[in-house]
């Protein structure tokens, strides 16, 4: 214990991305006693990308497999994210949700849900068994029975972000913006890890790239486990003479035959009511919209085989969200399964994030949580959602991966 406590002291520790999650690593980094923590973000702020591009929602573990990464740590994260919230003064509301099913079909597929929530430990869960206890909580949300979640609920995660900078800062860690990493290497000393303008020695070096997590891993000179694939997904924002029709939040039955959720609706942590999203294949990494862009991005996308399996294994899927991104009337269309009131004219534009999504190569989607380490170095290859909601969890999670292979070096 002493050896390690020596190591934990003297050590120069490098957190490489300023996500949620890259932030919540370098802080329980310092909580935990190392002293030497510095974080390198590309962007000129902390938290630009994923983080702060989402709908804002606190997780609470009904989706996941029992046992899983993404359970253990969406169940431990939002009790740790809410009291965080709440010591920092980050708005926050537990607003709960409920989970809809529409179809018989979709009443099995509710049985499943029922069974994960209660095997992850959640509280509360009430089964809704009519439209009737349906619509005493959501008047307006259609459904032959639903699940109400009473632990979900809403955040600013800018507001979060801002304020693990700030905790990185006060327990004495450094934080550096506008510094991409361009390469790393080893010698005998450790890490050197060269970004745009600096060259920085680590002993241990953790990264959080989100977006560039699988870049990052082969500029260390491992070989990913997977590769990103960027996929868009867009919103549409309820004008407000619509946001009534919306108390909480409302969510589909998860089709097991296809990867992505599906469309929903989410009250906003600042006044409004967001629906969707789609899932589109991102131009770009970090890119928002149509417009944006980069042929590296899509050239690495289009040459990956894994990709075109995807494709080919859900070929009506892809056709058709890239149909209801052009098409506001389709967009709605697939809202009226949850609200049969929503009209096209109560959509207005809303924002759009994009999901950093690891992919096999036979084209499967990684869901879990996914690491790979090095020497002295450990990489968060993939971290989807819930990664927000279990960011401090996961970064507790990280830091004691990090300290305990540092103490065997």
């Amino acid at each position: 214990m002493a050896a390690e406590s020596q190591l934990r002291r003297d050590a120069r520790t490098l957190v490489v991305g300023g996500g949620l999650v890259g932030l919540a690593t370098a802080w329980r980094l310092l909580q935990a006693g190392v002293e030497d923590v510095t974080l390198v973000e590309k962007d000129a702020r902390v938290a630009c990308q994923q983080s702060t591009h989402n709908s804002g929602v606190l997780h609470s573990g009904l989706f996941y497999k029992p046992g899983s990464e993404k359970a253990v740590l969406s169940v431990r994260g939002l009790r740790q994210m809410v009291e965080f919230c709440q010591e920092h003064r980050i708005p926050h509301e537990i607003c709960g949700k409920i989970v809809v099913a529409t179809t018989p079909e979709e009443t099995t597929r509710l049985d499943t849900l029922w069974d994960r929530g209660t095997r992850n430990g959640l509280v509360g869960l009430r089964r809704l068994a009519s439209a009737a206890e349906i619509r005493a909580i959501e008047p307006h949300a259609a459904g032959i029975a639903a699940i109400h979640v009473p632990q979900e609920g809403i955040v600013d995660y800018r507001a979060v972000a801002d304020a693990l900078a700030a905790e990185i800062k006060r327990l004495g860690g450094r934080i550096c913006v506008a510094s991409r990493v361009t390469g790393m290497r080893r010698d005998s000393a450790g890490w050197i890890v060269q970004t745009a303008s600096d060259e920085l020695r680590a002993d241990f070096v953790v990264t959080c790239g989100g977006l560039h997590s699988d870049r990052l891993v082969r500029l260390s000179g491992l070989r990913p486990t997977a590769r990103i694939v960027p996929f868009r997904g867009e919103y549409c924002e309820l004008v407000p003479a619509a946001t009534h029709l919306v108390r909480h939040l409302i969510y589909p039955v998860p089709d097991p035959a296809f990867p992505f959720l599906g469309v929903h609706f989410t009250r906003l942590i600042h006044g409004g009511v967001e629906a969707g999203p789609n899932a589109v294949l991102a131009l770009a990494r970090e890119g928002y919209s149509w417009a944006a862009v980069n042929l590296r991005d899509l050239g690495g996308s289009l040459a990956f085989r894994g990709l075109w399996r995807f494709l080919a294994r859900h070929p009506r899927m892809c056709g058709y969200e890239i149909y209801r991104s052009f098409s506001r009337a389709e967009f709605c269309r697939s809202l009226k399964k949850l609200v049969p009131a929503i009209e096209p004219g109560q959509l207005g534009p809303g924002g759009a994030g994009v999901r950093a999504q690891a992919m096999s190569r036979d084209g499967r989607l990684v869901e879990d949580f996914t690491f790979v380490r090095g020497e002295a170095i450990l990489h968060v290859v993939n971290a989807p959602s819930p990664a927000a909601t279990a960011s401090l969890a996961i970064g507790e999670r990280i830091a004691q991966l990090a300290i305990g292979e540092a103490a065997e070096l």
